[in-house]
């Protein structure tokens, strides 16, 4: 009994050091994943350092044609994460009929921008030229991402220099709490991963945003301190007046971080994030070859997510 007990206290204070460590981490571990969906590769080199590595989730089941894919990228101010605390995020993705990949990427201080960039252009990249082994479609991609990881999806879907002609399959972006628009600095964090570079407004994807841009949803939490709405605001409205299907909704009473863990199973009724992420994915990925992807074409396929949802 004594040593049963102990090893309870024991436990207790190992999970207790975890989560002061890595708290994301910790949760990964702990919370409940999504059933029907696989981590199909691990550790799947993308590149030649250590953490140029990706994660490939996908549906159970047998397939009859190959499924749109979602390129996720974790936030961490640029310095922290690992894809190790995203077996959530890449399960939730799986269960609805996508195959999500989960890219690690190097960080400051060992890096500074634009290598993150370059390493999730990398990414895509591979994902690309690999991803049907896996059961995906590399001519449908939708890059997506939290916080920092979403500055990178939004840079690679705005900016046509990282990707060139792999540009032409990404087909949507998901930004969740995302900065867009942040120049001057004024973060520690931004400071150290972007004050080096002589022109503060070529780090921002605000600038690139035109009408060569896919389709976006904009997903932030009214009570987000860390990367203010605004930013989601100034970036949807500039790709909307560009001509582009872009979509902002603003979830009441969330902040930074319950807009990413409202992607887990157990959370889900914080906001309907998953859900409103899966719709828009499917509908910017729906298969309709016979269409030319003019900039009204894009605009109308994406439409208006309030609209779709009865929100409006």
């Amino acid at each position: 009994m004594k040593f049963a007990i102990a090893l309870i206290v024991l436990a207790a204070i190992g999970l207790a050091v975890s989560y002061m460590i890595s708290p994301l981490r910790t949760f990964n571990t702990l919370v409940p994943k999504d059933k029907g969906s696989s981590k199909v590769a691990e550790g799947q080199a993308y590149g030649s350092d250590r953490r140029q590595m990706l994660d490939i989730y996908a549906p159970d089941g047998a397939r009859e044609a190959a499924r749109p894919v979602v390129v996720f990228f974790y936030g961490g101010s640029w310095n922290s994460g690992t894809r190790a605390g995203y077996d959530f995020a890449g399960h939730a993705l799986a269960s609805r009929g996508f195959v999500a990949v989960v890219p690690d990427y190097r960080l400051v201080p060992e890096i500074r921008f634009p290598e993150f960039i370059e390493d999730g252009a990398a990414a895509v990249r591979w994902v690309r030229q690999n991803i049907a082994s896996f059961g995906g479609d590399p001519d449908r991609i939708v890059l997506m991402g939290h916080s920092a990881g979403a500055y990178i999806a939004a840079m690679l879907a705005t900016d046509p220099q990282w990707l060139g002609d792999d540009r032409g399959a990404v087909q949507g972006l998901v930004g969740l709490a995302g900065p867009y628009d942040f120049f001057p600095f004024d973060t520690a964090a931004s400071i150290a991963a972007f004050g080096d570079w002589p022109r503060g407004e070529e780090t921002q994807p605000i600038t690139y945003a035109d009408g060569s841009a896919p389709p976006a949803l904009l997903l932030t939490g009214e009570e987000d301190t860390v990367v203010k709405p605004r930013n989601s605001e100034a970036l949807s409205t500039t790709l909307a007046d560009a001509g582009v299907g872009a979509e902002m909704v603003t979830y009441p009473g969330v902040d930074h971080i319950d807009i990413l863990v409202a992607l887990a199973r157990p959370l889900r009724g914080r906001a309907p994030v998953l859900e409103d992420a899966s719709r828009f994915i499917a509908n910017v990925t729906a298969n309709d070859e016979a269409a030319p992807k003019s900039e009204d074409t894009m605009s109308a396929r994406t439409g208006s997510l309030a609209e779709r949802q009865g929100l409006r």
